[in-house]
């Protein structure tokens, strides 16, 4: 190729596109790959990781890897078992499927099903998407980054679940000594401790799974100005039911963002005794006993954002033990959930400081299988809970609604109860088979008060106070478009 002169070349780039500025873009366009479609951050699915054969995705005619996912099984039976029997309780699941990818524009999205489809669901129904279905193929547009479910012949269980993120900041460099860098690959952790000024990052492509012989959390965030985030996986499936967070968070200024957290052994991500910290754009699929997605217990300044959570207890709660300082200044906010067995959004059980100032807004619950409320502030101890407000909140299924109850549990710790008012719920939208409401005081001393019920639709009615279940022990409500 010595014959190609720089004259030569600039001749044939000038004949080819006009200058060489032309050229550039037509590369910049060329390595951009397809329209919408940010391709660094898609990742292979990893040796030894098993890829999903329920469904074939594409983006912009782009094949991306699907990936095979535990989840509660469709059997309520089965599902309270999962809960219950402790011991046993990774033996009761059956199989989902996810897949993520960046967008930096609209995409068009293909899934192709062994089936032929006779039915698809796009859920949130409020991103009203309607897919073009043709025999074994579906098709449908997405405008903006959310997370989607695709619900294909109504199953429900076995849905696809579809993580489409922002475009993401730039990648850290590995050899930065501040920086916990796992690259594509599967990677096994005993358990990863990140002190102040560190950042974790888990690249598009990589599973990290802690080991079963580990002790405490996965990871653990302890100090201040730290930040968790990627477009990988952090995996539990090796640890022993009961046994490890995946993520422990307890400090300040601290932001988790991106990652997709799979099969925790208990609670997913507890956040402690901590101070501005954010969760963005995470998502967390679980199926064993107590997998809560996110708890947050005695902290303040939290902020849960733009989240999909399905797992088999609490999804997005607040609690407070004994001597570990308040919670308030909490919003979780345009998140979309899916309830298996216990709450959606909720306060308690434990309740044993006071809790003030906490937003539950613009989330959408795609599902909720579950036994236990919705949206629920259960109050087990002796601590005041003030200043709560759900708000715009879209719920395509419910078998309990709304509860405010303050009582003795199993989980009561107290020897007082303790107090719930000024909780809103405004422009609420619900379907709910039966429609359950209740609102229960303990005694006079102990009761609920002041709650607001305004523009709640369910069923496609507006609600009335005919609606509202209250004891004797419950004052002050209003009801009202």
């Amino acid at each position: 190729m010595r014959w190609l002169t720089n004259g030569t070349i600039r001749k044939w780039f000038r004949t080819m596109y006009g200058n060489a500025k032309w050229f550039l873009v037509a590369l910049a366009l060329q390595m951009a790959g397809p329209a919408g479609l940010a391709q660094e951050n898609i990742g292979l699915i990893p040796a030894g990781e098993k890829r999903s054969n329920a469904y074939t995705v594409q983006i912009e005619g782009q094949d991306i890897p699907v990936y095979a996912v535990k989840v509660a099984p469709a059997d309520p039976a089965r599902r309270w078992k999962a809960m219950d029997d402790k011991v046993r309780s990774a033996e009761y699941f059956d199989k989902a499927a996810f897949a993520y990818f960046d967008m930096q524009g609209p995409v068009t999205i293909t899934v192709f099903c062994p089936e032929v489809v006779t039915s698809a669901k796009v859920l949130p129904s409020s991103l009203k998407i309607v897919p073009l279905v043709e025999r074994r193929r579906l098709t449908l547009s997405l405008a903006e980054p959310k997370p989607v479910t695709i619900e294909v012949n109504g199953n429900w269980v076995g849905a696809l679940h579809l993580f489409a993120n922002p475009p993401e900041a730039e990648a850290p460099q590995p050899d930065d000594p501040n920086v916990i860098y796992f690259g594509p690959g599967i990677h096994e952790v005993a358990g990863v401790t990140v002190g102040s000024g560190k950042t974790v990052y888990v690249a598009a492509g990589a599973v990290v799974k802690g080991t079963a012989d580990g002790r405490g959390p996965v990871f653990t965030l302890e100090g201040e100005h730290i930040v968790l985030r990627g477009r990988g996986v952090i995996d539990g499936s090796l640890c022993p039911t009961h046994s490890r967070n995946l993520l422990l968070v307890r400090g300040k200024d601290i932001t988790v963002e991106g990652v997709i957290f799979r099969d925790s052994s208990v609670w997913t991500v507890p956040i402690r005794q901590s101070e501005r910290v954010t969760v963005k754009n995470v998502k967390l699929l679980g199926y064993r006993a107590n997998s809560d997605g996110i708890d947050v217990c005695n902290s303040r300044e939290v902020l849960i954002e733009e989240c999909f959570i399905r797992t088999l207890d609490d999804l997005i709660v607040v609690k407070t033990d004994k001597g570990q300082g308040h919670a308030g200044r909490i919003v979780a906010r345009k998140c979309v959930l899916w309830n298996e067995v216990a709450h959606a959004l909720s306060i308690g059980a434990e309740l044993r400081e006071n809790v003030d100032d906490v937003l539950f807004e613009d989330c959408d619950v795609i599902h909720d299988k579950g036994r236990e409320w919705t949206l629920r502030v259960f109050h087990c101890d002796a601590a005041r809970v003030s200043n709560v407000r759900f708000e715009n909140i879209r719920i395509e299924e419910s078998p309990r609604l709304i509860s405010l109850w303050i009582g003795a549990f199993v989980w009561t710790r107290d020897p007082e109860r303790g107090h719930i008012q000024d909780v809103t719920f405004k422009d609420i939208r619900a379907v709910a088979n039966p429609l359950q409401i209740e609102l229960n005081g303990f005694d006079e001393a102990h009761a609920v008060t002041d709650v607001v019920f305004q523009n709640v639709l369910v069923n496609g009615s507006q609600l009335t106070g005919v609606d509202v279940k209250a004891n004797a022990f419950v004052h002050n409500v209003t009801v009202s478009q």
